[in-house]
């Protein structure tokens, strides 16, 4: 698998949590309750599995190859990618500053916590569609074959060194345990 398939896959599981969370939203919208439990393992699966682990790679391997070789960091698609992590973790900042309050029934907190939450889900599902459309094809076209080597070897430290053992795997068990909620 290249780190461009990898981070895809990542993806896939990410898409399934925010689907997922886009309905729960939804139905707490209309309800004017948020789920707590659920929307507490939501905000932790997008702090640490979608942020710390998987914005990780993109952020400090694929981005500085790309940088490597002749990416702008200031302008263009990274620029782009990186605005796009920053307005999702203060999205996911503002959902989670509003959920104790939501989760209690306060329904002005229920409506900033279900704005924030569904703020975010419809950022980074188009966030995720230019990365697998256009970011990742633009680097698997500049990359070597030592790039794509060298990143793997780089991804895999991540999820052993800053990650940490069997988290990722923890992460893809609570991703089907809130699509099946």
């Amino acid at each position: 698998m290249t780190p461009a398939e990898e981070l895809k896959h990542e993806h896939q599981v990410i898409l399934m949590v925010l689907a997922a969370g886009r309905r729960k939203a939804e139905e707490a919208a209309q309800t004017k309750r948020a789920d707590k439990v659920f929307f507490e393992k939501t905000i932790d699966f997008i702090r640490n599995f979608a942020d710390r682990c998987h914005h990780a790679k993109e952020e400090k391997q694929l981005f500085a190859k790309m940088v490597e070789r002749g990416f702008s960091l200031e302008n263009g698609p990274l620029a782009v990618m990186l605005h796009d992590h920053e307005q999702g973790r203060a999205w996911v900042r503002a959902a989670a500053d509003a959920l104790p309050a939501a989760a209690a029934g306060d329904a002005q907190a229920v409506e900033r916590f279900t704005r924030s939450l569904l703020s975010y889900i419809t950022l980074l599902e188009a966030h995720i569609a230019k990365e697998d459309n256009i970011l990742y094809p633009m680097a698997d076209r500049v990359f070597t074959a030592a790039d794509q080597s060298d990143l793997a070897a780089a991804f895999a430290r991540v999820e052993k060194e800053e990650t940490g053992e069997g988290v990722h795997e923890k992460y893809h068990q609570i991703a089907h345990e809130l699509a099946g909620a």
